[in-house]
C-alpha cells in the first residue's frame, strides 16, 4: 500500500468505540466468534463466523501461528524497606532471573530497592505471610524481586531471587479494559500455546480449537509456526502526533527450521501466506527485511532466524511474506491498528471498524476476528 497523501497524523488512526462492545468475557466454543472479511482490494466486507475460515482458506495455503505462551506475569509484593505494596509486570527475561518490568507505584521503586513477593490475590493467601508451598516454592522461603535500573521509559530491570515455580507465583496479566476476572486462565492461551514468554496473549490464535486446526490441515492447509513473546508496546498506546515519531520496543522472535523450509516452498510454488495476528505478521515481516537488509531475495531464500523485532509497520510498508492475515479488532491510535492499515489502506480498515461497530462486533482481545486479505 501507498502512504497516504500529505503528513502521517496518529489521529488519523482514530475512531471511536461504545465502551459496551470491548468483549469482557472469551466465547464459548472459541470457533463460535464472529468473522468480518475485508477485501482490501475492493475495501468490501462480507460477514461470517469464525468457522466458515474451513471454506474461506483455499487448500495449500499456509497458515503461520505464533504459538508463544503468556506467563503469569503480574507480581504482588511489598518493598522491604517499608512495607508498601507493589506490583510488577514482566515484560521481557534478558538472562537467567533477570527480567524487565513495569513497576506500579513506581516512585519509590530505584535502583537497589528490594520487594518481598506475596501470593497472588486469586490464591485466596493473605497478603504479608510467606509464599505457600502451592506455589511450587520451598515452604516459607521468601521470594525477593531487586530493581537493578529505571531507563528513561520507566521500564525497570529487576533481579529475582529464584525463578522455580513463578510460573505459578504470578496472576495472567489481562489487558486493562478487561474488568471481569477470568475463571479459566487457559482462555488467555491459544490452544498451540508452547514457548513461555508473553506479558500478553496473541489474541487472534484464540478462536482455534484443535478441531478446526485438525480439520482445515485435513483439507490440505499446512501449519507452521513462529514464536514471538508479546511486550511492551502491547501496553503503550502513541502518544506523538506523528507515529513516525513513536519509538517502538524490541520483542524477540524465532523462525525455526521447519517453518522457514514450509515458507520457502509455498513461495516457490506460488502458495498463499496467512499470518495469524499481527505477532505472526511483524515476525515473517522482521525475516523478510533481515533477508533484503542482508542482500538476498526473499523469493530465492528464507532462512531459519532469530532475534529481537523492532520492525515498525506503518503505512508504505512494502510485505514481503504475508498474503493474508487474520487478527482482531485493535485499539485507536495503537500501532496495530496502523499495522493493518498498512496492509489493508487506512480508509478500507477505518470503514471496515465503522461497520463492524454497526453490526455490534465484539472488540480487542477477547473479541471477534477479521480475515484480511
Amino acid at each position: 500500500m501507498s502512504p497516504p497523501p500529505g503528513p502521517m497524523r496518529t489521529d488519523d488512526f482514530d475512531y471511536c468505540l461504545p465502551p459496551e462492545l470491548i468483549a469482557q468475557t472469551p466465547v464459548e466454543p472459541r470457533d463460535s466468534s464472529r468473522l468480518l472479511v475485508l477485501d482490501r482490494a475492493t475495501g468490501s466486507v462480507q460477514h461470517r463466523q469464525f468457522t466458515d475460515i474451513l471454506q474461506l482458506i483455499p487448500p495449500g495455503a499456509v497458515l503461520v501461528l505464533n504459538h508463544s505462551r503468556v506467563i503469569p506475569a503480574r507480581l504482588y509484593g511489598r518493598r522491604k524497606a517499608t512495607g508498601g505494596r507493589v506490583e510488577l509486570l514482566l515484560l521481557r527475561r534478558e538472562e537467567a532471573g533477570v527480567w524487565q518490568a513495569l513497576g506500579r507505584p513506581g516512585r519509590g521503586l530505584r535502583p537497589g530497592s528490594v520487594i518481598r513477593l506475596e501470593p497472588p490475590h486469586s490464591s485466596g493467601g493473605e497478603p504479608g505471610q510467606p509464599v505457600p508451598a502451592f506455589s511450587g516454592l520451598p515452604e516459607g522461603q521468601p521470594v525477593e524481586a531487586e530493581v537493578i535500573s529505571v531507563g528513561d521509559d520507566g521500564v525497570r530491570r529487576v533481579r529475582l531471587s529464584m525463578e522455580s515455580g513463578i510460573d505459578r507465583l504470578g496472576e495472567m496479566p489481562l489487558p486493562p479494559y478487561i474488568h471481569q476476572p477470568l475463571t479459566d486462565p487457559e482462555r488467555y492461551q491459544t490452544v498451540y500455546s508452547r514457548e513461555p514468554g508473553s506479558a500478553a496473549a496473541p489474541t487472534a490464535g484464540l478462536h482455534f480449537t484443535p478441531e478446526l486446526l485438525d480439520t482445515l490441515r485435513a483439507k490440505g492447509v499446512e501449519t507452521a509456526f513462529v514464536t514471538l513473546h508479546v511486550g511492551l508496546d502491547t501496553f503503550r498506546p502513541v502518544s506523538e502526533d506523528d507515529p513516525q515519531e513513536h519509538a517502538i520496543h524490541t520483542e524477540y522472535y524465532e523462525l525455526p527450521a521447519e517453518t522457514a523450509q514450509i515458507l520457502a516452498r509455498a513461495r516457490a510454488q506460488g502458495r498463499p501466506i496467512i499470518a495469524v495476528g499481527t505477532t505472526s505478521v511483524r515476525t515473517l515481516e522482521q525475516v523478510g527485511k533481515d533477508l533484503e537488509d542482508s542482500g538476498k531475495s526473499v523469493g530465492d531464500s528464507i532462512e531459519p532466524a532469530s532475534g529481537q523485532a523492532d520492525l515498525y509497520i506503518l503505512p508504505g510498508h512494502q510485505f514481503r511474506l504475508v498474503d493474508g492475515m487474520i487478527t482482531n479488532f485493535h485499539l485507536p491510535r495503537s500501532t496495530l491498528v496502523m499495522l493493518v492499515s498498512a496492509f489493508a489502506g487506512r480508509e478500507n480498515i477505518l470503514a471496515a471498524y465503522q461497520e463492524a461497530i454497526a453490526q455490534r462486533y465484539r472488540f480487542y482481545s477477547f473479541g471477534d476476528a477479521m480475515l484480511i486479505w
